[in-house]
């Protein structure tokens, strides 16, 4: 059995020797083969050159430096084409994802009963209480607009077998949610608890703006629902027009009263131009993602790599 760990990196040369030095420790101790895919994000601290050190004392560390910064998303991407374990895992280097919970995750999947272990965390200690209800909220959203089961506390922190991790590969789409694609791709998924860690160097990369653009994105690339919303609004307010101006109409036949009242009026034009806007918008945002799919762009460049038989461009 030989075990795949792929890490995404960007900015992490604080963390990663912290990281290096505790997954090695644990891999010593499960006594399997393993390789360790560790995937440069384009990052502009000493993470690069870092990876080329532990690659020239360790065999089992391979190094992928992207042109560019694309996006955590890419990197594990880039982390499954080029996977070449029984048994792949993906987990950041910032040490919130516990390398010491993956001899357990080995063990359950040995058990011949599940596809894949995710690791969920069951509380959120050290978050912020804003940060932390969005995201609750965020996680009941989505699993009542999408097909997907996205369950809350998940983390990107899973093992999978050989299959699942080939399946994930074959959804070639440049939008990527991989939470929505783990859940969508189906397979049997045994939920590890496990109590919150923070970063243990390092700044984080998520800001609150970025982790809502990230919400927003899940939902468009796992659900229509909007677009459905919008659509039957829509047609409630046509409905709504219509029958007030009947009213309006026989209200001034019967009773001969003036139509007042014109700053009431410009206000609902406002608010239904807003709402105009608003569903326009959304409509929007699934047009761009179908502009940005159609050109078929690579999800990744890589422009240096110390593996053998590494598709750089994925």
């Amino acid at each position: 059995m030989k075990l795949s760990l792929i890490v995404p990196c960007y900015n992490e040369q604080e963390a990663l020797p912290i990281f290096y030095k505790e997954v090695t420790a644990v891999m010593a101790q499960m006594d399997c083969a393993y390789e360790l895919l560790l995937i440069d994000d384009g990052s502009r601290d000493g993470t690069l050159a870092l990876m080329k050190s532990l690659a020239r004392e360790d065999e089992h560390v391979v190094w992928l430096s992207f042109s560019r910064n694309f996006g955590k998303e890419a990197a594990m991407y880039a982390g499954f084409c080029n996977a070449t374990g029984d048994y792949v895992a993906v987990m950041d280097a910032d040490m919130q994802d516990p390398p010491s919970l993956l001899p357990r995750m080995v063990e359950i999947l040995a058990d011949g009963e599940y596809d894949s272990v995710a690791a969920r965390r069951t509380d959120r200690s050290g978050e912020p209480p804003v940060r932390s209800w969005f995201s609750r909220q965020f996680y009941r959203l989505i699993n009542r607009l999408s097909d997907a089961e996205i369950v809350s506390g998940a983390r990107d922190f899973r093992l999978m077998r050989r299959d699942m991790a080939d399946a994930i590969v074959r959804m070639g789409e440049y939008n990527r949610f991989s939470k929505g694609i783990f859940g969508w791709v189906g397979f049997k998924t045994y939920w590890l608890p496990y109590e919150n860690v923070e970063r243990v160097a390092g700044e984080t990369k998520w800001s609150f703006w970025k982790l809502f653009k990230y919400a927003v994105d899940g939902i468009i690339n796992f659900s229509q629902a909007p677009l459905s919303i919008a659509s039957w609004f829509g047609i409630g307010m046509t409905a709504f027009s219509f029958f007030m101006l009947c009213f309006i109409v026989l209200r001034r036949l019967i009773f001969g009263d003036p139509v007042a009242g014109w700053a009431s009026t410009i206000c609902v034009i406002v608010f239904i131009g807003g709402l105009q806007m608003f569903f326009l918008g959304i409509i929007g945002q699934y047009l761009a993602k179908t502009y940005v799919e159609s050109k078929h762009r690579p999800h990744y460049i890589v422009s240096d790599t110390n593996g053998e038989d590494i598709k750089k461009i994925g």
